[in-house]
This record gives structure tokens, C-alpha cells and sequence, in this order.
């Protein structure tokens, strides 16, 4: 039987556009490809899983799953380790092969604003994309970061993962007095679509730092309008998006995230049509 199935998962799960930007990236490559959108909670991704037969080529994963499947992974690939997170997985003969294309999706998406090298981040939020986030700044330089969460608990595995990348990191809450402190080369964040967060953020802060929001429906979020307004640089979450699954698609047609597509470039233009 030919593993020509493949899926999104997450919860929810109806606004992803990755099930558009597959099919065209599979159709410029010839390949008669089936890839959907399915509502997966946390509590139903094991029986999901049972349920996949040797039709099945790769998962993509989104929140909340995307630590809940490192568990069950055979193998994993180095950034899974790092991260503790998976945003996508090819089915092979030896068990569920585990990738992060996450922390690619960032680097190029900076990239695409030609940003190549950062210094000092401010980073909202402490999720499995924040990991991925953290990572990504790490290999672009970046040696201070301040981790603004919600939850200084939950934000502990992220500080951890910040020290063991060799980072400066100060960790706080979202109160005003904690965001006085020298200018941030970048502010990242990886709050749920929607989020409103009461800050008192200066014109300097608003002006002089590039924004980078994961989020990329709905756009802009509450945050992003406010560095549009001010004249920002702001990168959204649609490059990250396109980036991720770029990455995606290599490791579904050949099996590795480094493996350059044939014809690349028409596959990545296909893509971000999709996306426009």
C-alpha cells in the first residue's frame, strides 16, 4: 500500500492553512499526496495514533500536542532533544521519527526582514514555541534574553533551556516595572492568537526593536497592531508558518529537514501564493 496520507493534528484545528500550503507544495512536485486537517485533543492523540495504518506518511503537529508526542517517538532528531517539543512526524518501519522544523521556520522567517543576528531578545511566553524560539535566537547570536511568562513555574523549563544554551537570562511576569531595562534588539511572541497584554510599553521600546509574532490568525494580534502603528519592523507568523512547513515537505518527500526539494524554488513560490 502506498503512504500517501497525511494530516495536521491539533485542537483546535479549523483555521490551520497547512492542509492548502501541502497540496500545492505536493502538486509542484508531482506527488498524489492526500494531506487534511484533524481535530485532535491531548486526550485523543494516543488513539489517533493506534488508528494509523501503513497508508499513513507524516503528521504535522500544532498546539497542544506538540510535547505530548515526543513520548512516543522512536526516534527523535537533536532538536526535539533540545527543545522537548515535535511539530512534525514521518512514519517509518522504525517506529515514529520525530522533527522540529519550528526553529527553521524562525531563523528564515527573520531572515526574510534580513535578519541575520541578534544580541538581545525578549521573549513573551514559555510554550512549546517559545523552546523553539529560544533556540532559534541562540544559533543567531543572541547572548542576553528576557522571558516574560504568565507563570514563573511554568516558564522554568524554558529559563533551564536558556542556560543550558549558554544564554543571560532574566526571567519575570508581565508587571510594567518588570519590562524596565535596556532595549531589546527583539521582541518574540508566542502568545495565543488574540491575546491582549497590559503593557505600558515606551515609544523607544515600540520604535527601536524589531517585533516578531508567531501568531498568524488573527493578524495583526493586539500586540503586533501596536508596532505596526509605531513604524516597527514586525515580522508575522505567516514567514514562520511557510518556513516550517517548507521544512516539512523535505522530510516527507526525502526523509530529512536539510534535504533540498528538486525545483525548490517553484515549490517555496507555489507556497507562498497559497498563503497570499
Amino acid at each position: 500500500m502506498t503512504a500517501n496520507r497525511l494530516a495536521v493534528l491539533g485542537s483546535p484545528i479549523q483555521h490551520s492553512q497547512s492542509p492548502a500550503l501541502h497540496a500545492v507544495a505536493y502538486a509542484a512536485l508531482g506527488l498524489d499526496w492526500n494531506y487534511s486537517a484533524v481535530d485532535v485533543p491531548q486526550a485523543g492523540l494516543g488513539e489517533f495514533l493506534e488508528g494509523c495504518g501503513s497508508d499513513w506518511r507524516g503528521l504535522s503537529l500544532t498546539m497542544p500536542l506538540k510535547r505530548d508526542i515526543v513520548s512516543r517517538l522512536s526516534v527523535r532528531d537533536p532538536l526535539v532533544e533540545l527543545t522537548g517539543s515535535a511539530n512534525t512526524v514521518l512514519f517509518t518501519t522504525a517506529g515514529l521519527h520525530g522533527f522540529n522544523t519550528d526553529v527553521y521556520g524562525v531563523v528564515r522567517a527573520l531572515a526574510e526582514k534580513g535578519i541575520r543576528f541578534v544580541t538581545s531578545v525578549r521573549l513573551v511566553g514559555a510554550g512549546a514555541t517559545a523552546a523553539s524560539v529560544l533556540v532559534a535566537v541562540a544559533s543567531l547570536g543572541a547572548t542576553h534574553v528576557h522571558i516574560v511568562s504568565r507563570s514563573l513555574e511554568r516558564a522554568r523549563a524554558i529559563h533551564d533551556l536558556a542556560e543550558t544554551l549558554g544564554l543571560i537570562v532574566r526571567l519575570t511576569g508581565f508587571a510594567p516595572r518588570d519590562w524596565l531595562e535596556a532595549e531589546p534588539d527583539l521582541i518574540v511572541s508566542t502568545l495565543p492568537g488574540g491575546a491582549e497584554i497590559d503593557l505600558e510599553l515606551s515609544d523607544e521600546v515600540l520604535q527601536g526593536a524589531t517585533f516578531f509574532d508567531v501568531v498568524y490568525d488573527p493578524w495583526p494580534t493586539p500586540l503586533g497592531a501596536r508596532f505596526l502603528a509605531a513604524g516597527a519592523t514586525v515580522v508575522g507568523g505567516r514567514d514562520m508558518l511557510l518556513y516550517q512547513a517548507l521544512g516539512q515537505v523535505r522530510i516527507f518527500a526525502a526523509g530529512f529537514a536539510d534535504a533540498e526539494l528538486p525545483n525548490e524554488a517553484a515549490v517555496l513560490a507555489a507556497m507562498r501564493a497559497a498563503l497570499s
